[in-house]
């Protein structure tokens, strides 16, 4: 057997981290797309740092060795591995980002520095300093600071030499504001565009900046800082949930360094007076690079007008058999209907919250809210349920990381219309994406609702692949109702019918339902196991899925993220193939599929495969009913897994190797998905219907 049994969770995430690069290194891709995804690959990387290497970080500094929880490696090891990657990955994007903006310049887009700006541009670039830039910055001189000023890892710095005539150094730190985009569009000449970095313009001003000192040369060179983003929440009672996570957000600003990046060009002193002001020793994650960090912000680079140089958008389609104009839950009270966007458009989700606010018969409306879009219309038609007397309850995770604060804004506006909130359970984030509405009918009361796969967010909707469950199913709806009780009491847990619900209920029930293709595979039954989620690491799980495959169980995995799972291994995993696709939308949605010796069973979950969704969040996953639903789900299975083309395999070398053509047709999946719907609404002769 194999000596190696499961991949390491943070090595496998570093590589999902490299699919993204691949992406902006690819030809084939759009170039202002590629710069876009060098901005994804960055993000990325903060939030690891953020997250899962502090989490490391205080492991390895508490003494434990960590071993049991990671895999087998050591943590103090695992941070010397990770920073070697990284390192890596840094040197191989700055290489991308290089060939990326030569081949801007063959398009006549130039980026250029300030030893490169023509007069006509200083004096537009003079303007632009002294009403936009110049306002915003904060410049602050070091050495003679009692205390060294807290540096935020949500913004990049420019670290300043300043040699003085009396041959005495001075240091200083300017912060790059975020108030204004990065990118600097200058006055096109000769048909060429022109785009500078906000960086360079202050380059370009440092005699202004410290003219009222007398030194012999200036130089600034970039550093970042990454910090520590663990909330750590007070146990006062006397203090609200909301108080104590505004509390910590704040906290966040001035947790331990984890990671320090700054140009290699740097000069020595100047790096030495840093990391020594900053308390950063070697056993921190201490990374040369180039000479411009926080590259996340090329997500947000200027079109220039190019749009031939961006993917052509797809306009999202109409789900057949739904009208926007027409009553929505009249349709959903006679069959099913699923919404996959951005294949299809989210716009069907607001206008269900919009009808159900506007309509007399809608008595209550109960949500549960994790990331929200930054203008939500989700919030709008919840608020304007409100003011039309429903009773509005709305369980807001306000722990979604990185999204507190607007989570806690978001709260308190909910709270002054009158809307019903609930902040979660002690020790649970709640994850699940659940909505269920009663109407009075006839006397009665009649549930509407819907669950997804992902966030209630418009925004997020028009890049992440989700699908969401549209149900007059009684049992299903009077489940969610038991959720929300579990909520509000949560010392009492339930029992449901149909809906498989986390901490209690998921991990016990994918072992059954595993169990139970093994006993077919053992009969000889036909028997098969489909899943595609975003992250594996549940190392029981894992196991489960090795007995199916020695026990002769086909199982396909389609896994965007983490695989801590080897697949192809004789004698431990065979039977198992596991690929990811990374391509222009980011696949998000979790489908599982069990064969059941010819009875397919379909379900669509909140949950991956890891410990903590298992065990530590309330998630839900629903079964699907609909004959016609469960074969769309099953289709999009089988269309990704035909993908030959930004498909790549999963392996104990984390070396992201492509899926072969083997002399077939290139085969995209995300846009085979698109013609799959296209080709549902022909087939239905409806004719397409304008979607807002």
């Amino acid at each position: 057997m194999y000596e190696q049994k499961y991949i390491d969770r943070e090595k496998s995430w570093l590589a999902f981290n490299a699919r993204v690069l691949q992406e902006a290194g690819d030809n084939t891709v759009p170039l202002l797309d590629r710069l876009r995804f060098v901005g994804i690959f960055s993000n990325n990387l903060d939030e690891f740092f953020r997250v899962r290497y502090a989490a490391i970080r205080r492991l390895s500094l508490s003494g434990i060795s960590g071993e049991k929880y990671l895999g087998g490696v050591s943590a103090h090891q695992l941070i010397k591995d990770i920073t070697e990657i990284v390192i890596q990955q840094q040197s191989e994007s700055l290489r991308i980002l290089g060939n990326i903006e030569t081949e801007l310049e063959a398009e006549n887009i130039f980026i250029i520095n300030e030893d490169q700006v023509t007069e006509k541009q200083e004096c537009f670039l003079k303007d632009f300093y002294m009403q936009k830039l110049s306002p915003e910055l904060v410049t602050i001189i070091l050495n003679d600071l009692a205390e060294f000023p807290v540096l935020k890892d949500t913004l990049g710095y420019l670290a300043v030499r300043l040699e003085l005539k009396n041959d005495k150094v001075r240091y200083a730190v300017i912060e790059i504001p975020k108030t204004i985009n990065r990118f600097v569009v200058l006055p096109s000449e000769d048909d060429k565009q022109y785009v500078i970095l906000i960086d360079d313009v202050i380059r370009l001003k440092l005699k202004n900046i410290f003219n009222i000192f007398d030194y012999k040369t200036v130089s600034a060179h970039m550093i970042k800082i990454t910090r520590d983003a663990q909330l750590d929440i007070d146990s006062d009672l006397s203090k609200s949930m909301l108080e104590k996570i505004a509390t910590s957000v704040k906290d966040r600003r001035i947790g331990e360094p984890v990671r320090f990046i700054y140009d290699s060009l740097i000069e020595d002193d100047t790096l030495r007076f840093f990391l020594d002001k900053m308390k950063i020793v070697e056993t921190d994650s201490i990374i040369p690079g180039g000479r411009y960090h926080n590259r996340r912000d090329y997500m947000s680079f200027p079109n220039l007008g190019r749009y031939d140089l961006l993917y052509k958008p797809n306009e999202p389609l109409p789900v057949p058999g739904l009208s926007l104009d027409g009553s929505i839950l009249e349709k959903i009270n006679k069959k099913d209907y699923l919404l996959h966007a951005p294949y299809q458009s989210f716009s069907y989700l607001t206008k269900f919250l919009r009808e159900a606010a506007l309509d007399p018969k809608v008595t209550s409306i109960k949500i549960t809210l994790y990331r929200l879009a930054k203008n939500s219309q989700i919030i709008s038609s919840l608020i304007n349920a409100a003011k039309n007397g429903k009773k509005v309850v709305v369980q807001i995770e306000l722990q979604a990381r990185f999204d507190e604060a607007s989570n806690i804004s978001y709260a308190e506006q909910m709270q002054t219309e009158g809307i019903e909130l609930i902040f979660g359970i002690k020790g649970l984030k709640v994850h699940s994406k659940i909505c269920v509405i009663e109407r009075s009918e006839e006397g009665k009361s009649r549930r509407y609702g819907f669950i997804s796969t992902g966030n209630f967010n418009e925004s997020t909707a028009k890049i992440y692949t989700d699908v969401t469950l549209f149900t007059c199913h009684q049992g299903i709806l009077k489940d969610i109702s038991k959720i929300f009780e579990f909520f509000d009491i949560n010392y009492r847990v339930h029992r449901y019918k149909h809906l498989i619900v986390s901490p209690h209920y998921t991990r016990s029930k994918f072992v059954k339902l595993i169990d139970r293709e093994i006993l077919h595979a053992l009969a000889g039954r036909k028997t098969f196991i489909k899943l595609k989620m975003n992250s594996l690491s549940d190392f029981k799980m894992i196991d489960k899925l090795y007995e199916a495959s020695n026990a002769g169980v086909k199982i396909q995995l389609q896994v965007r993220g983490i695989c801590s799972l080897i697949p192809g291994i004789p004698g431990m995993s065979e039977n198992i193939e596991a690929i990811s696709i990374v391509d222009n939308y980011l696949e998000h949605s979790r489908v599982y599929i069990f064969g059941n010796a010819g009875l397919n069973e379909v379900y669509i979950s909140s949950a991956d495969f890891m410990t903590r969704n298992l065990d530590g969040r309330v998630e839900v996953t629903c079964p699907i009913y609909d004959l016609e639903i469960k074969k769309e789900l099953i289709d999009n299975f089988n269309i990704a897994w035909k993908g030959n083309v930004k498909v790549r395999y999963h392996s104990y070398k984390l070396d992201n190797k492509y899926k072969p053509r083997n002399h077939h047709a290139p085969f995209r999946a995300q846009f085979e998905t698109y013609k799959y719907y296209q080709n549902k609404i022909s087939v239905l002769e409806e004719v397409p219907q304008k979607v807002d």
